[in-house]
């Protein structure tokens, strides 16, 4: 399977795209006013304990406190331990995602002792993010550290060696337990990542002091770091997706950006120089998104309905408890009976909607509304079609057997909020009932139309007439994102604000 890397970087943003037989199958973005706090590590201080939740709530410096369950505190580490020993986990496949269960095999164990028993308020903790808030809730963390590298994880708290699950090899596996085994420093765990396999020894053992002195120049901040402040941050995105990202698998690595490009052309010098032919920066006027026409991708990954080949849709829709997905057969009506059409519908559904979780990014519980059918035999071709099309899904997910009435009810992992709530805000004009783009979003759409069509555009000078609360920001916030636009096309741009122009509406052109 052919799979590219696309990474396009502006001031205002980063993308990060994943693309799978010329599909977007992935898409990651990162903003200046919204870092990635996934893996970052911080000194936080107690601020409540409930005795009643097995929970604590800890101030790390953000707006809201973050959740610290019991499990998740260092003294536990014996039931890490036995958790660990019977599931391996491969952390760390996203950028900055450290994936496996580790926090939701966790919750299902009684803990071993009471969080009142560990914790005070006022008590300073060195905790990792392993959730990033999300709507109202609060970051979740641990005080368990994880540190990944390019082929290791470093876990200073838990003595254990693991393997990903994603290496099959029995061989291989037995061969790098023996490695990790010789290297290890007593008392550190360590897990084997997927780019592990086939790594000479000499580079996994070179990593695995570059993160040992990592976590030494970690351990020497803590005293003397402030309260409630970041103590180590990851890679920025484009460097968390070449660590996560970029593996054997992947054919070709695409950057617009020459400062980033060289910044990653030095990192895979240190940890994977034999990928380097594999690297090319595009300096093209077309944006790159656009080049590679997966822009229009973009913009369906945030519309309700979703159209099938066959005629039939599925609709998706985000409540603050789960996600629903119906599916319906629309303008399908089939070619024998009434049975194969919902069939043949339902089984195209399960390839779109696992399609749709990857690229959405959506977690949490799921609730999928098939069409329903009469036969066992055909709900479980459903089922089966549907955790067959989860696999190649790096989040975990866990699904529960189809209903008689066809509810599917799964879950998967949650680390960061899906496209649909970065993307937009809560809709003013129907008093919070629908959704608009957030108006940083919009911004950003002008921006990238602006590149495509300045080149056409005759003259030195663009108008670009737009609302007036986007006519601010782009005149204050924004500005400048939009002096290197202007440098950018070479042409000089002017802001109109039009109070009759709808949020989302803009207009671009010259003056006669």
């Amino acid at each position: 399977m052919a799979t590219e890397l696309l990474i396009n970087i502006r001031s205002y943003e980063t993308r990060v795209a994943v693309i799978e037989n010329h599909v977007l199958a992935e898409l990651h973005v990162e903003r200046p006013s919204r870092y990635s706090l996934a893996g970052n590590i911080f000194k936080g201080r107690v601020v409540r304990v409930l005795p009643g939740m097995q929970a604590a709530f800890v101030d790390i410096g953000l707006e809201k406190a973050a959740f610290l369950y019991v499990t998740d505190v260092t003294d536990n580490f014996e039931e890490f331990e036995a958790m660990m020993k019977e599931e391996e986990e491969d952390l760390g496949e996203g950028p900055g995602d450290l994936e496996g269960e580790l926090e939701e095999k966790v919750t299902t164990h009684p803990p071993y002792f009471n969080i009142e028993d560990l914790l005070n308020e006022g008590q300073e903790l060195m905790v990792q993010v392993v959730r990033e808030p999300l709507g109202s809730k609060g970051a979740r963390i641990t005080t368990n550290i994880s540190l990944p590298g390019r082929h290791l994880v470093l876990m200073p708290t838990m003595d254990h060696i693991g393997v990903s699950r994603r290496i099959e090899d029995e061989d291989e596996r037995k061969k790098l337990r023996e490695l990790l085994g010789g290297i290890k420093p007593n008392g550190f765990g360590l897990i084997a990542r997927t780019a592990s396999e086939g790594a000479p020894k000499d580079k996994i053992k070179t990593e695995m002091d570059f993160l040992m002195k990592l976590w030494n120049n970690i351990q020497q901040k803590m005293p003397r770091a402030p309260i409630s402040s970041l103590i180590h941050q990851d890679l920025n995105i484009s460097l968390r997706a070449v660590r996560d990202l970029f593996t054997k698998e992947v054919d070709r690595l695409v950057i617009d950006s020459r400062p980033e490009y060289e910044r990653i052309l030095e990192f895979i010098d240190t940890f994977m120089p034999k990928l380097k032919h594999l690297v090319h920066h595009y300096d093209d006027k077309e944006p790159l998104f656009d080049g590679y026409g997966i822009e229009v991708e973009v913009g369906r990954a945030l519309g309700k309905k979703v159209w099938l080949k066959s005629g039939g849709y599925i609709v998706i829709e985000a409540t603050e408890a789960l996600t629903s997905i119906d599916v319906n057969t629309g303008r399908y009506v089939g070619k024998r009976n009434l049975e194969e059409t919902i069939l043949k519908t339902n089984l195209e559904a399960v390839k779109e909607i696992a399609y749709q979780l990857r690229l959405r990014n959506i977690g949490g519980l799921v609730v999928i509304d098939f069409i329903d059918m009469e036969k066992k035999s055909d709900r479980e071709k459903v089922f089966n079609a549907l955790t067959d099309a989860l696999r190649r899904d790096k989040n975990k997910t866990n699904v529960l057997k189809m209903s008689e009435l066809g509810l599917i009810e799964m879950t998967r992992k949650r680390t960061r909020e899906n496209l649909t709530r970065l993307f937009r805000e809560p809709c003013f004009y129907c008093e919070g009932e629908g959704w608009l783009k957030s108006k940083n979003s919009i911004c950003y759409q002008i921006f990238r139309q602006i590149e495509r069509e300045a080149w056409e555009l005759p003259g030195d000078n663009l108008t670009l007439q737009v609302h007036p609360e986007i006519a601010g920001l782009l005149l204050d916030e924004e500005q400048p994102a939009m002096e290197e636009l202007e440098q950018r096309v070479g042409k000089r741009i002017s802001v109109e604000a039009k109070e009759t122009m709808h949020l989302e509406q803009f207009k671009i052109f010259t003056e006669k």
